[in-house]
């Protein structure tokens, strides 16, 4: 029983490590960022979530993952804010994960995701 208690909390603080490898930013920095122009925004949400709306200027994850050099700037300081649904949401990881082993050393996390981001009543933008 011991065992599983320790395997479990290991397991857990692993999971919760892992949640927080990139650091979080706020909608209204990701707004702000949005406005000029001054990241990469990638919705890692689904295509129909992109189509309903997504952060204005955000990029479909699922649209260039196959093909993300080409979406990326060649400087690999550029912010690149990657998102997904809510701070449940784990998706953003994949997209992040990307970048990152494309070389790309300034990457951030919206953890409110699109669902903070409507809370939050900002503009979106719907897809295509």
């Amino acid at each position: 029983m011991k065992k599983l208690i320790a395997l479990l909390a290991t397991a857990l603080l692993a999971g919760s490590l892992y949640a927080h490898e990139f650091a979080d930013i706020s909608p209204t920095d990701v707004l702000a960022a949005a406005n000029a122009k001054t990241a990469v925004i990638i919705d890692a949400n689904s295509p129909d979530s992109y189509k309903a709306g997504h952060v204005p200027g955000a990029l479909s994850f699922a649209a260039i993952k196959d093909n993300l050099a080409a979406s990326l700037p060649a400087d690999k300081n550029t912010l690149i804010i990657a998102y997904c649904g809510n701070p449940h949401c784990g998706a953003y990881l994949r997209a992040a994960k990307a970048a990152e082993k494309l070389g790309y050393t300034n990457i951030k996390h919206m953890s409110a995701g699109i669902e903070g981001w409507n809370d939050a009543k900002l503009p979106t933008q719907p897809g295509q």
